[in-house]
C-alpha cells in the first residue's frame, strides 16, 4: 500500500510508518482554562493521541499557553495541542506569539482565511511564516462548506483547493514535511471519492473523517462506512469521528468510536474484543444478554490494568454466544469462549480455549466462573 509522507506534530509521527492516529476537538470554550484542561484530559485518557482546541478570540488566544504549561505538568507533554484557526486567525497567531509556539500544528482552511486589499502578503502566507518560525505543523483543512469565493463545492474543486493551498504552503518555504491534508464533506460517496482522488494525485499525509458526521447511530454508521473502506486501502493517516453529542454525553465516545473502528479493521489493538451473537429465538434472552453484558463490561473495567500486567492482551479475542449453533464455531475461534446451549434448559456452558473444548461449567454462577477461567489464562499466556 502507499506510504505517504511522515510529519512530525510534536513528538507524535503522522503517516509513514506510523499507526492510523486518533484525533479530536474540545467543545468547551478555550477561553475557560479549567473546562478546556479538563476536557482535553478525558480525551487523551480516552485515546486521543492529539487534541484540537478552538482559537477564535483573544481570551481563547490568550488562554492556549496557560493550557498547554496544565497538560505539560500533568504529565501529557507528548500530546499535541492543536490550534483550530478561522477568519482571524493570521491576526491573533501575530498578536500572541506565546500562542503561535505552544502550538504543534495549525489547523487552517486557506478559503476562509481571507485575502488582504491591494498588494502585501495574503493572510495565509502570514499564518504559514508564523508556522515556519515556530516549527509547527499545517492541516490545510478544505471542506465544501468554505471553499474560495465563487468556487462551486464540487469533488474535483475540492481536491484541486486542497492541493493547490499545499502548493502554495510550500512557494511559501513551508517543507512537506510539514503539511497534513484533509478535504472534509458530510456525504460518503462523495468524501470516499475525494480522498481516493487525493491519495492517487499527492503523498501528503491525509486526516480522514465526515465534516458533520450527525448524531448517535447515524454519525456512527455513516463515519464507518466513510473511513472503514478508506482505511482498508491503506488511505488515510489520522481520523477524527465527528459526533454531535446528545445533550449530557460525554465527549469522549468520538475517540472510543475511532479505536473500536481501527480495532474492528485490525489496524490498530487497544482492548480485548469481545464477539457476541445478537440472540435469537433458540436463546435464553434474559441469562444470555446479561452475561454478555457482564463480560464486556469486566473487560472494559480491567483492559486497562491488563495492559500493564500482561502485554499484548489487547490483542485476546473472547466470544459469548447464546446457542449450539454458531456457539462452538465462534468459541472455537477465538482465545477464549463460553457458548450456552440455547434456551437455557440446564444452568450449563461449554468454555473453548485456543481452539479446543476446555470445561463444561454449570450453577447459578456461571459468569463468576468463566472469569475465574479468563483471568488464569491472562496470567498464563501473557
Amino acid at each position: 500500500m502507499k506510504q505517504t509522507i511522515e510529519v512530525m506534530v510534536g513528538n507524535i509521527g503522522i503517516g509513514g510508518a506510523n499507526p492510523v492516529r486518533i484525533q479530536s476537538m474540545t467543545d468547551t470554550d478555550t477561553a475557560d482554562c479549567d473546562a478546556t484542561f479538563t476536557q482535553c484530559v478525558e480525551l487523551i485518557g480516552a485515546g486521543a493521541e492529539l487534541v484540537r482546541v478552538t482559537v477564535n478570540n483573544d481570551a481563547a488566544a490568550t488562554a492556549v499557553p496557560e493550557i498547554r504549561r496544565e497538560l505539560d505538568q500533568a504529565g501529557y507533554e507528548d500530546i499535541p495541542l492543536i490550534g483550530d484557526f478561522h477568519h482571524n486567525g493570521h491576526i491573533l497567531l501575530e498578536k500572541y506569539p506565546e500562542m503561535a509556539a505552544s502550538l504543534a500544528k495549525y489547523r487552517v482552511n486557506p478559503g476562509n482565511v481571507g485575502k488582504v486589499k491591494g498588494e502585501g502578503e495574503s493572510n495565509f502566507e502570514k499564518i504559514i511564516k508564523i508556522a515556519i518560525k515556530n516549527n509547527a505543523a499545517v492541516r490545510i483543512g478544505v471542506n465544501w462548506g468554505s471553499l474560495e469565493d465563487g468556487v462551486s463545492p464540487t469533488v474535483d474543486a475540492i481536491v484541486e483547493s486542497s492541493l493547490k493551498s499545499a502548493e502554495m504552503a510550500v512557494n511559501f518555504g513551508l517543507p512537506k514535511n510539514k503539511i497534513i491534508i484533509s478535504a472534509k464533506v458530510s456525504a460518503v460517496p462523495e468524501l470516499v471519492e475525494i480522498y481516493e482522488s487525493l491519495n492517487e494525485k499527492c503523498d501528503y499525509p491525509l486526516h480522514l473523517g465526515l465534516t458533520e458526521a450527525g448524531t448517535g447511530m447515524k454519525g456512527l454508521v455513516s463515519s464507518s462506512a466513510a473511513l472503514g473502506g478508506l482505511l482498508l486501502h491503506g488511505i488515510g493517516d489520522t481520523i477524527r469521528i465527528s459526533l454531535t453529542p446528545a445533550p449530557g454525553s460525554a465527549r469522549i465516545e468520538e475517540v472510543e468510536a475511532c479505536r473500536v473502528l481501527l480495532q474492528s479493521l485490525g489496524l490498530r489493538f487497544f482492548t480485548p474484543q469481545v464477539t457476541s451473537c445478537p440472540g435469537c429465538g433458540r436463546t435464553d434472552g434474559d441469562f444470555y444478554r446479561e452475561l454478555a453484558a457482564k463480560i464486556n463490561n469486566y473487560v472494559k473495567e480491567n483492559s486497562a490494568d491488563w495492559a500493564k500486567k500482561y502485554p499484548g492482551s489487547e490483542k485476546l479475542k473472547l466470544a459469548v454466544m447464546g446457542c449450539i449453533v454458531n456457539g462452538p464455531g465462534e468459541s472455537a475461534h477465538a482465545d477464549i469462549g463460553i457458548h450456552l446451549p440455547g434456551k437455557f434448559e440446564k444452568a450449563i456452558a461449554t468454555v473453548h480455549i485456543d481452539g479446543k473444548k476446555h470445561d463444561l461449567i454449570k450453577g447459578d454462577n456461571i459468569f463468576e466462573q468463566f472469569i475465574k477461567i479468563l483471568e488464569k489464562y491472562l496470567s498464563e499466556k501473557f
